[in-house]
């Protein structure tokens, strides 16, 4: 799950990271008065930014510099209700419907700081670098050397010395080495507390020195955080914040009936018990010339209604020209599959060709019930194996083309 990047910088702010205030708004005129607000709380200037979950918004226009409120309601105004395209969304962009008026600082010198899990060690990672405020990705490309890696052991956490070697290692001077290392320290007990999948400050940044803070102030402007769906169950209060209007309806479908979904661009519609066993569909499908048009798995304890359900969503897509089961029961019984799809044929109704391979748990009872139906489903067909699937399904698609 994603979270908005006004919602991230409160998350940070209630963990007690300085974040400089902002006030969110859903449309010109609550973005004037927010900008009113931060003004009468001492900013000169504010930065008005679209809330979508996409990055690179500032050179698509998703990022205006205010210094009045007028200038705030006007930059507000021509964001909202209007697509933001960049190269994170694709050619339709993604609707603004939320801006976030953010008061403005001075920046002396930017850096770049996350956490996030490394999977070749199975650790937490926290990844930093000098070169702040720009894609992490292209420093990586451009300037390996300049990332810095720490690697944060699961149990006894971010230790106090790992994080005052990180910012050593940044450039921080004097009172900023002490300050980067409590945002260190607060972010790796976010990271862990939260059940995220990553927090970071891009950009993670110094003030210009003046009378109260002669080394400067670090601060955090800029903030994104992502969860693990699979543990939001201990964290109703963060479930809430989720924002589902950039999310496909028939993933939000999907959602409800625990089903994992993802719409892609081709023909062929799959439903498998199993992500790796999906992947593998995917891939041989591709192998015999079809384009998978989703993945989606029903796991191993969905309900009959739920694998209706599935069938209801990968018919609602209109690229799909056929559809191909692929179901090896272990804890998914075959017997409820067939079942599913007699119902899918009744409720929902099969006008393209399908193509049903079973094997494992209850498989004869199942192929007992798909036997009975043949009559009444005449686009199916049954497989023999994977391989037999994949021919028959590119093939039924083709000669329907």
């Amino acid at each position: 799950m994603k979270l908005h990047e006004y919602q991230a910088r409160q998350i940070l702010a209630d963990a007690g990271v300085p974040v400089p205030g902002g006030i969110a708004a859903d449309n010109a005129a609550q973005a004037k008065a927010a900008y009113e607000k931060l003004a009468a709380d001492g900013a000169t200037l504010a930065v008005v930014k679209a809330q979508v979950h996409a990055g690179g918004r500032g050179k698509a226009g998703g990022v205006k510099l205010v210094r009045s409120a007028d200038e705030a309601f006007a930059a507000a105004d021509g964001m909202m209700g209007k697509p933001l395209v960049t190269h994170q969304t694709g050619p339709e962009g993604v609707q603004v419907n939320k801006v976030l008026v953010a008061a403005g600082v001075d920046i002396a010198k930017e850096y770049y700081l996350s956490i996030t899990l490394d999977r070749a060690t199975s650790r937490p990672v926290m990844i930093a670098s000098s070169e702040g405020g720009v894609e992490i990705e292209k420093v990586a490309e451009e300037n390996p050397d300049a990332i810095i890696r720490q690697h944060i052991h699961p149990i006894a956490g971010l230790q106090g010395h790992q994080a005052r070697t990180v910012a050593f290692k940044l450039g921080f001077t004097g009172k900023q080495i002490g300050q980067a290392v409590k945002i260190m320290m607060k972010l790796a007990d976010l990271f862990t507390k939260l059940d995220a999948d990553m927090v970071e400050i891009n950009p993670l940044i110094v003030t210009p020195p003046d009378a109260d803070n002669p080394d400067g102030k670090v601060l955090a402007i800029d903030a994104k955080v992502t969860f693990d769906d699979n543990a939001l169950f201990r964290h109703k209060d963060l479930e809430a914040m989720n924002d589902t209007s950039e999310t496909p309806a028939a993933e939000i479908k999907a959602h409800e009936f625990g089903l994992s979904y993802i719409k892609l661009d081709g023909n062929i519609g799959c439903l498998v018990n199993g992500a790796g066993l999906a992947m593998s569909t995917m891939d041989i499908i591709k192998l015999h010339g079809g384009e998978p048009a989703n993945f989606l798995d029903v796991g191993g304890s969905a309900s009959e209604e739920a694998v209706t359900e599935a069938f209801r969503i990968i018919l609602s897509d209109s690229n799909v020209k056929g559809v191909l089961v692929n179901i090896f029961g272990g804890i998914m019984q075959c017997d409820k599959i067939a079942r599913a799809i007699v119902a899918a044929a009744s409720n929902v109704g099969f006008e393209v060709p399908l193509v049903v391979r079973l094997e494992g748990t209850n498989v004869e009872p199942a192929r007992e019930i798909i036997d009975a139906a043949k009559a009444d489903i005449p686009v199916m067909q049954v497989a023999d194996d994977l391989t037999d699937a994949a021919k028959k399904i590119t093939d039924a698609v083709t000669a329907a083309a």
